[in-house]
């Protein structure tokens, strides 16, 4: 899993065409309400900067048609904001970004100068992994660099087929990149111990490959969110109106079963935080072991907020992907936050605590607590599947160090 660095590449006058995660949500207004992956992006790009690197920048955002621009997705604020976190211009030449102003301006580009592209995605090319469209975009690098970790579980284009298509040039990662590896790949193979996992979130579909590989190598692993009700019902709960992933309860079986021969021990909740339907204004009632017809499960209970804490603060490795709950209605939050506590607290007694992106990230970004861990990933697919310990097409696309 080892990679070539950008810092280890010359970049003095060459162009750097580097792969970025710029999927950042944008308001009604086209304004950018997080930009954290813009920000996390900074220090590869400030490093090519610094060595005298021409910087050519490559994202998508969002989800376009794939067949021509669209106002709503342009990365155009994303130019801007990056223009106002470097101090210095950087140039977004056309709505296209491979036809021919994109291109010349890519050519005139001088050292130290940014470049960002337009939405790769409003060609269909992107995301089919297209030689022809990736070739277009190839010829605008000199090197090539990945620090979309977001992305890097994919095999689109800019991912896999741009840096195949340009020959003998570099092909490195960026900082945010071998960032990540290293809090969600290397910490697997050597953790201190105890070894806490704390898994949440909607499905267990979404989690079935992480929670089988985690139980070879973690402690403990603490279960929250929806998908506590699937394996709860396969012990034989009553589960009310909670969502319960009838087509899994085989696999929350063979889990369950797994960890049983496994040194993992496996925790569901023991009381749930419940709700008529999901809303701040619902009734609310606390229940143990079965959930009465007619409620909803929406969060961790009270004891369990203290058990998974209590296990938490036990341990010098901690990785959390998925909240305990509908974190963003206020009722249904506080199993989140005090899981994002007792991790906090972890952190400043000198544990190492990953949080695994995507709901998790946006979790405790809401709570305003994204500076209080270890690291904080950019990508919850690729996160899950480094756990899961699968190929990244991101990283085999690089050179190795």
């Amino acid at each position: 899993m080892s990679k070539l660095s950008i810092e280890d590449v010359d970049v003095a006058g060459r162009r750097v065409l580097t792969r970025v995660d710029f999927n950042v949500p944008l308001d009604d207004g086209g304004r950018i309400t997080d930009d954290r992956r813009i920000r996390a992006a900074l220090p590869t790009i400030q490093s090519i900067i610094r060595r005298r690197g021409k910087v050519v920048l490559m994202s998508h955002l969002g989800r376009p048609a794939e067949n021509g621009y669209e106002a709503e997705y342009s990365l155009k604020p994303a130019a801007a904001a990056l223009s106002q976190m470097l101090g210095q211009p950087v140039a977004f030449p056309s709505q296209d970004c491979v036809d021919a102003a994109a291109a010349a301006a890519v050519e005139s580009l001088g050292e130290g100068q940014v470049l960002l592209l337009e939405n790769l995605r409003f060609h269909a090319g992107e995301t089919e992994n297209d030689a022809e469209f990736a070739a277009r975009l190839a010829r605008y690098g000199q090197v090539y660099c990945n620090d979309a970790f977001g992305t890097a579980h994919r095999a689109h284009a800019s991912i896999v087929a741009v840096p195949r298509s340009m020959g003998a040039a570099k092909r490195a990662a960026g900082l945010l990149l071998l960032a990540e590896v290293k809090y969600l790949s290397d910490i697997l193979k050597n953790p201190q111990r105890p070894f806490v996992a704390v898994l949440g979130g909607a499905k267990v579909s979404d989690k079935l490959g992480a929670i089988k590989r985690l139980l070879d190598v973690v402690d403990d692993v603490l279960v929250g969110g929806a998908m506590a009700y699937t394996f709860l019902e396969v012990l034989g709960r009553r589960m009310g109106k909670s969502r319960v992933e009838h087509d899994r309860l085989d696999d929350a079986r063979e889990i369950i079963e797994l960890a049983a021969e496994k040194k993992a021990d496996l925790f569901f909740p023991n009381d749930h935080v419940c709700g008529k339907e999901i809303s701040d204004g619902t009734p609310i009632k606390v229940f143990e072991d079965h959930i009465e017809d007619g409620w909803i499960g929406l969060d961790i209970g009270p004891q369990t907020q203290h058990r998974y804490a209590e296990r938490i603060g036990k341990a010098r490795t901690i990785i959390w992907n998925g909240p305990m709950g509908v974190f963003e209605v206020g009722p249904f939050s506080v199993g989140t936050k005090a899981v994002a506590d007792a991790m906090a607290a972890a952190t400043r007694n000198g544990a190492t605590t990953v949080i695994g992106g995507g709901d998790s990230a946006a979790a405790v970004e809401a709570l305003g607590m994204d500076d209080a861990f270890s690291h904080v990933s950019t990508g919850g697919g690729a996160s899950l599947r480094l756990l899961e310990g699968r190929n990244m097409p991101g990283l085999d696309a690089l050179d190795d160090a």
